[in-house]
């Protein structure tokens, strides 16, 4: 129950408990919803791509399409990718593809592709037909938000950093291209540990989980956006030897959980050979000794672990991100206290803080960065036509 009053009461408590103020956001400690958005974080973070039709298809279907050959010489491994959302981060992957004809294709150009093409015109179209927007019913062959902005910073990097929008553990976790990121995902254009130990941190962590809103009851998780959770999450400014203490407490952390994800003993790399363009989604994979110089198109050649056996499928199976958060060995324990201690030394901060005197610094140093920002902007500002009537005048 939320009570107000007309500002005569003095006595406030929150909880149960007397407190001296309560925020809008129902805290009595640091009144995080004055954190300003940082120039500095913006354009790294983005919602994945929202389909809003059945693009996806299984992994039986997607190999069927990317051997089938097109009159136009083209392969269908240009609009046919492995598709990866929350689930398949906080469990395991579900091995479910999608079609992705990129967002400035044309019907024209998407219909040179014909296994794709047909399977979308049955399956996709008629959904989307009866979309209320005009738009999606339209160009219903594309995506009903591609992402181009997304796109255009992920292809940059050989592997990107998502976590889900809505989980119970605050997990963040490498994916690689040729997968196309779900709406259910928030990717981040980074490819380095000393990012990826930062997100992972407790103290964005803590920031995060205050700054996000809960779904439901609090086991269901919460929300996690890059404009309320990240964009506004000030970073530290380490030295050399703290951003490397960073970046190696991270990758440690990454390697011990591929290994208990995907143990060597149970796994092994298996080869999936098809036809792929130098220029397409595939184009890490792809042999250039195979590669045509006329129609660019060549061998894709893609490592993908695999269970050895049905015995190890079975028992991978167990073997998700969830479960290991919520048993929380100690090797793990270890691993994120190691990442906490160096990420606390780059603040200059100590590691044990709660979590109230970690949201008051965070937030404190967010003004402080922002307080730079707006000084520097008014340093910086943009010759407009004031500035240039005042070179006028002068």
């Amino acid at each position: 129950m939320v009570g107000f009053d007309n500002g005569n009461e003095k006595e406030r408590n929150l909880d149960g408990e007397p407190v001296a103020n309560i925020n809008p956001n129902l805290s009595a400690t640091a009144d995080i919803t004055t954190a300003a958005t940082l120039s500095d974080n913006l354009g790294i973070g983005f919602m994945g791509s929202s389909k809003k039709a059945p693009f996806d298809i299984p992994e039986s279907v997607a190999i069927q399409m990317i051997g089938q050959p097109n009159p136009t010489g083209l392969p269908n491994s240009d609009v046919v990718r492995p598709w990866v959302n929350g689930q398949d981060i906080t469990r395991r992957w579900s091995e479910f593809w999608i079609i992705d004809f990129p967002p400035n294709t044309t019907l024209e150009q998407a219909a040179r592709y014909a296994a794709p093409f047909n399977y979308s015109e049955t399956n996709v179209k008629t959904e989307r037909a009866k979309n209320k927007r005009a738009v999606y019913r339209e160009r219903w062959w594309i995506h009903a938000e591609p992402r181009p902005e997304m796109r255009s910073h992920l292809v940059k990097y050989n592997r990107f950093i998502v976590t889900p929008t809505v989980s119970k553990h605050r997990i963040f976790d490498w994916q690689r291209h040729p997968f196309l990121p779900d709406q259910q995902l928030i990717t981040f254009a980074r490819c380095d540990d000393y990012f990826f130990g930062l997100v992972h941190s407790r103290f964005h962590e803590t920031w995060s989980l205050a700054q996000g809103t809960q779904v439901r009851e609090r086991e269901s998780g919460f929300r996690y956006t890059p404009t309320s959770c990240f964009e506004n999450f000030p970073l530290p400014r380490p030295t050399p030897a703290q951003e490397a203490a960073i970046a190696a407490a991270a990758k440690e952390l990454n390697e011990l959980r591929e290994r208990w994800l995907n143990p060597p003993e149970w796994t092994e790399t298996r080869v999936l050979e098809f036809p792929g363009s130098v220029n397409g989604p595939w184009s890490r994979y792809v042999d250039p000794k195979t590669a045509d110089a006329k129609t660019g198109v060549g061998t894709v050649r893609y490592p993908r672990i695999e269970p050895r056996d049905a015995d190890c499928a079975a028992k991978l199976r167990k073997r998700t991100l969830t479960n290991l958060y919520n048993e929380r060995p100690a090797w793990l324990d270890l691993a994120h206290k190691k990442l906490d201690a160096a990420v606390a030394a780059a603040y200059g901060w100590p590691a044990e803080l709660s979590d109230e005197q970690i949201l008051e610094r965070v937030l404190a140093l967010n003004l402080e960065r922002a307080t730079e920002e707006a000084k520097a902007a008014k340093i910086k500002r943009p010759r407009g036509s004031r500035a240039k009537r005042e070179d006028e005048m002068l």
